[in-house]
């Protein structure tokens, strides 16, 4: 699957509607931001079962202020419904591909009572 183009309208349902979903906040003006387009439409190819979505922060201002985009390129990782990753930069295609396999195996269930867990002790 190719990136998606997603805005503030569609941002929850888009989050809700999927399990994994990698999201590109970027803007036309920003260097980096045009350098790791490439490496993030490769990985969409590469992994057809995840939703690549793209947030134009110029064009969502709203939605990058409730993200709490605060740079750009800033990737966030959401796996049903929970963010489970954040960070700004461009990164290379092969930390790009080490996060989704760490993505991929995350447990977002058994994080909270793993969590509970060590609280306890």
């Amino acid at each position: 699957m190719a990136t998606v183009a997603v805005t503030t309208k569609d941002f929850e349902q888009t989050i809700s509607d999927n399990e994994l979903v990698l999201v590109d906040f970027w803007a036309t003006w920003c260097g980096p931001c045009r350098a790791f387009g490439p490496v993030f439409e490769k990985a969409s190819e590469a992994n057809p079962d995840i939703v690549f979505a793209k947030v134009d922060i110029d064009e969502n201002q709203e939605l990058a202020t409730a993200a709490g985009i605060q740079a750009v390129p800033t990737l966030m990782i959401t796996k049903k419904g929970q963010v489970v990753f954040k960070q700004a930069g461009a990164l290379r295609a092969s930390d790009l591909d080490d996060l989704i396999a760490q993505a991929r195996g995350l447990d977002v269930n058994a994080a909270p009572a793993a969590a509970e867990e060590q609280a306890a002790e």
